[in-house]
């Protein structure tokens, strides 16, 4: 299977008693029941962290997670003329700052209008890469650059520098409080316990590391510089505020 990006929901109550690829098929209607259940069948989806069966019936609250095959994602979506900030081009490369409120890629909730669709309608070669080039992710409220691949041999390339971390990403963040010196954060992030919509530091959750350093001190507020060693959601938000 390649690559494949994660969509995660939580089951809403009034599909409580349909079958799973019944209760998928109205959560996801981009995309057939037959395909739906392929991709259940195929170990892309799970319910609760558990490896479903298309039949389940559903109890509505569980926590599913469909991870959408990055070829999906660049062979399906449709070219959106939407303003992107090219900051820098050449035949191997794109990096583009995005701004706040854009979506990376298309998924529950945001099928279209994000940097994946502007990126099929400007750069069209793209569009037989995984995930249309794009080899590392912003929040939606995060502005900052990020590259993308122009060929197969450039995503390769760089996924393989963000593998081996000889690539490295950084971030400008503000934190509350007045920090006295830099540091490590090395705690897993997996969802809160109480609120599944959430991230938080999570004993039973993903490994996650991250490093800061200290800049500029204001009243109240920190400037900080933020390297990751993972990618864990809203990982930089969880750690500082842990």
């Amino acid at each position: 299977m390649d690559q494949a990006t994660p969509v995660e929901l939580i089951i809403p109550e009034a599909l409580a008693g349909q079958r799973l690829d019944s209760a998928m098929a109205t959560l996801f209607p981009d995309y057939s029941r037959s395909r739906l259940q392929a991709w259940i069948r195929d170990n892309c989806v799970l319910l609760n962290g558990e490896v479903p069966s298309t039949r389940q019936k559903l109890l509505g609250g569980e926590t599913l997670e469909l991870q959408i095959p990055e070829t999906t994602l660049s062979t399906e979506a449709e070219p959106e003329n939407i303003p992107l900030d090219v900051i820098f081009e050449d035949e191997h490369l794109i990096v583009i700052n995005k701004t706040a409120d854009l979506v990376m890629h298309p998924a529950a909730g945001n099928w279209s209008g994000t940097v994946l669709n502007g990126l099929l309608y400007r750069f069209s070669e793209v569009s037989g890469i995984p995930r249309a080039g794009i080899v590392h992710r912003l929040d939606k409220d995060t502005t900052g650059l990020f590259v993308v691949a122009r060929s197969l041999l450039a995503h390769t390339s760089l996924v393989d520098q963000l593998q081996s971390r000889s690539m490295g990403r950084e971030y400008t963040a503000i934190v509350e409080g007045s920090l006295v010196s830099g540091g490590t954060v090395d705690e897993p992030i997996g969802r809160h316990p109480r609120d599944r919509k959430k991230m938080a530091v999570n004993t039973g959750g993903k490994t996650a590391v991250t490093h800061y350093r200290l800049g500029e001190k204001f009243a109240g507020h920190t400037s900080i510089s933020v390297k990751l060693e993972t990618g864990r959601r809203h990982q930089i938000r969880v750690h500082m505020a842990s």
